[in-house]
């Protein structure tokens, strides 16, 4: 059953925090939805510009409604994740996503306003929710690149003015996260302080985080040893996710964490079995251990066993 992220947000706000997934392919699909049910949880699909063209964009919707009939039990939210202006029209016409990110942030705060008004006024004429993004997060993620140099924390009162001019439903907040597996240098991690402030300005109004994937040690270690080099890699602890849900935080991005598990397993699988050249083996294995890595966020976010209280709020 696929709803808006405004309905998720509002069984959530203060109590945990939606998990975002991004997908690219079949097998990331259906782990997804296997993790999501098995955790009982609601979830939010996040379909960015590298992976609208990574083959077509037609190929995505086809999977996602697929794995609608497939698992009728599910609940989510169909997101664009990143989009720039034409993007996200192309993806309200298109009558399929129930919500789309416009990412202007890279551009002064008058332009983000003004873009991301347009892209407001666009969605909400037909009943399709809006995330925008104030400030900048360092690192990279395909087409996002920001230096740690140009990183900007979001500006608390900015954030009260931007979402008051822009009628945004939901406001990425850059508040020490980063894109990409190096995230962190040693003791750094969230400015809590900042989110506050937000939150204080902004009662009751949705708030994401970016670039929230936790680059679990295990896995890195794993890649290196099968053969990776991703040394110094270094995430969000995801047991700091419960403490920002309480701040206002309804959507947690997670991206990064989710090709480890597909480059940990692949790595390992093909360096046990040189002799394989079979797809389906290998895409078993992850479609499982993406299943396990999806229901074990779930339990960090606390959106685990939330599927029920959210399906009877939605009229199902």
């Amino acid at each position: 059953m696929i709803v808006t992220t405004k309905q998720l947000f509002e069984t959530a706000y203060g109590k945990y925090a939606i998990g975002a997934y991004n997908i690219n392919n079949l097998e990331q699909c259906m782990g997804l939805f296997r993790g999501n049910l098995d955790s009982k949880a609601p979830f939010i699909i996040q379909i960015s510009k590298g992976a609208r063209s990574y083959t077509h964009k037609l190929m995505l919707e086809g999977m996602i409604r697929s794995a609608e009939q497939v698992f009728p039990d599910a609940i989510f939210a169909v997101h664009l994740d990143h989009g720039d202006e034409q993007t996200c029209y192309d993806c309200i016409n298109s009558g399929f996503y129930s919500s789309v990110m416009i990412d202007a942030s890279h551009e002064n705060f008058e332009t983000n306003i003004a873009i991301t008004k347009r892209v407001v006024d666009a969605a909400h004429a037909k009943g399709i929710v809006v995330e925008s993004e104030l400030g900048q997060l360092g690192g990279v993620e395909e087409h996002v690149k920001v230096d740690e140099s140009n990183a900007k924390l979001t500006n608390p009162d900015q954030a009260k003015e931007f979402v008051e001019r822009t009628g945004v439903d939901s406001l990425a907040c850059a508040i020490g996260t980063s894109h990409g597996a190096f995230k962190f240098s040693g003791s750094q991690g969230l400015h809590f302080d900042v989110l506050e402030e937000i939150q204080k300005r902004l009662p009751g109004f949705p708030l994401v985080m970016h670039g929230s994937s936790s680059v679990p040690q295990e896995e890195v270690e794993r890649i290196n040893k099968a053969g990776g080099s991703l040394k110094g890699a270094k995430g969000v602890n995801e047991d700091e996710f419960a403490r920002a849900a309480i701040l206002g935080v309804t959507k947690v991005n997670i991206d990064t964490d989710g090709r480890l598990v597909w480059t940990r397993v692949h790595r390992e699988h093909f360096l046990e079995h040189p002799e394989n050249f079979d797809l389906r083996p290998v895409g078993k294995i992850f479609m499982t251990e993406y299943a396990k890595f999806i229901a074990h966020k779930n339990v960090k976010l606390g959106s685990a066993g939330q599927l029920d209280a959210v399906r009877a709020l939605v009229g199902k």
